[in-house]
């Protein structure tokens, strides 16, 4: 009989085999003639809705025998935490009362959040809307892209309300996962630091090529020195400003934050729809003027800040 070290292994292995891979309730949707494939899922008991891509029949049939494939590692599983439970391991999670509040507060602001992130990229969506595609409905005034682009927000915003993640040390792991996550389906270096020049709409500003020790260092300086929302508030504007990865930098930058906010009982940072452009005023003067940094942290912290 396998000892405990053996099947923690397994079902390690397992669960990330789980996670690589698309599966689930196949749904196709018809737009301007053509087909997508869309799966729904069921992650940490919540539905989760995934755009796939264009229907093929090679991509169909991937999705269906991954879905078979799953339905047999989720058997084990099962069977791998009777084995456990046999042999009198506990699997404990324990977490902070506070910070369970903070994950239910962040549920509760999950459409609202999603949706002001949307709005702040210039996704074509509403409020019913994001609703919709969060609670794995269908909409038809949305186009495929700005309906993944929510799709993994919301997948985002569950990776760091997760209790697992909520245990987990803001660090630049989580902070790669997290633009990985946003920019699943539309970059294939989604989750990397990027290595050629890029320019900022709307800004002459040219941020310098990022080097991935150094950033390390620079977050570990923002967590070892600041705290509080300071330290989330930094935490944003530093991931902006540098723009560490090709697409999604706002994005992840206000998810990274929430990650250290949540873990630490202090709230969420979510810019309100009203205040973008006022939001975005701020952030160019700050891309394009590091004395301006005071003037975008203000603004943070006394129009975008949601406190416990």
């Amino acid at each position: 009989m396998p000892n405990i070290n053996e099947l923690l292994l397994e079902k390690k292995q397992i669960v990330g085999q789980l996670n690589s891979m698309v599966y689930g309730s196949v749904e196709l949707r018809e737009k301007d003639n053509k087909q997508y494939i869309y799966v729904h899922f069921r992650q940490e008991g919540v539905l989760v809705t995934k755009y796939v891509g264009e229907y093929s029949d090679v991509l169909y049939n991937l999705v269906r025998h991954n879905t078979d494939l799953a339905k047999n590692l989720k058997k084990r599983l099962k069977e791998i935490n009777k084995e456990l439970k046999s042999l009198n391991y506990i699997d404990t999670q324990n977490i902070d009362e506070k910070v369970a509040i903070n994950i239910d507060l962040a549920r509760r602001y999950l459409v609202d959040s999603v949706f002001k992130q949307a709005m702040l990229e210039g996704v074509a969506t509403t409020y019913s809307d994001t609703e919709t595609i969060i609670n794995g409905g269908k909409v038809n005034d949305m186009t495929p892209a700005d309906i993944s682009k929510v799709i993994n927000l919301k997948r985002a915003w569950e990776f760091i309300m997760s209790i697992d993640l909520a245990n987990y040390p803001t660090n630049y792991a989580v902070l790669c996962q997290i633009n990985k996550i946003v920019e699943d389906g539309f970059s294939l270096t989604a989750g990397r630091i990027r290595s050629v020049p890029v320019q900022i709409r709307g800004s002459k500003y040219l941020p310098p090529i990022p080097f991935e020790d150094q950033v390390k260092k620079d977050i570990d300086d923002i967590l070892n020195n600041l705290d509080g929302i300071d330290l989330a508030v930094n935490l944003v504007l530093y991931v902006m400003k540098k723009q560490l990865f090709l697409d999604g930098n706002k994005r992840t930058a206000i998810l990274f934050a929430n990650h250290y906010l949540i873990s630490h009982a202090l709230g969420l940072i979510v810019v309100p729809a009203e205040k973008v452009g006022e939001y975005k005023k701020v952030l160019v003067d700050y891309y394009e003027d590091e004395t301006k940094k005071d003037q975008i942290a203000s603004f943070l912290k006394e129009n975008c800040w949601i406190k416990m």
